[in-house]
């Protein structure tokens, strides 16, 4: 129902309002840990584990917002090739078919030495 009012009330405004919620979708990164000190000699292995839900297709692997890998497994291991010193985000997205974001995203921080 109350998809339903979000709908009516979109477009009543003419607004994009979006009315199928990613709740049952889930990313999680269970390595490297946020914080990690990582060598900038050896490649970084990401862990992790996606429900991707019923807006989600695959997901993509992303280093300083910068997509690098298009992951089709939902639970797994991805090596990154060594990163330049310095502080690095990891995030893994959730994206539909179109490879658009559906929203649904984790992320950690890594500090390479």
């Amino acid at each position: 129902m109350r998809t339903l009012h979000l709908l009516a009330i979109s477009l009543f405004l003419g607004c994009y309002v979006p009315v199928a919620l990613a709740a049952d979708a889930s990313v999680t990164i269970s390595s490297p840990a946020d914080g990690a000190k990582i060598s900038s000699k050896t490649k970084l292995k990401v862990s992790y584990e996606v429900t991707q839900g019923q807006r989600g297709d695959h997901v993509h692997l992303y280093v300083d917002e910068k997509e690098i890998a298009v992951l089709r497994k939902l639970k797994g291991d991805h090596a990154v090739e060594p990163l330049d010193p310095g502080k690095h985000a990891i995030c893994i997205k959730i994206v539909n078919k179109g490879h658009t974001p559906i929203g649904v995203q984790a992320c950690t921080n890594v500090n390479v030495v």
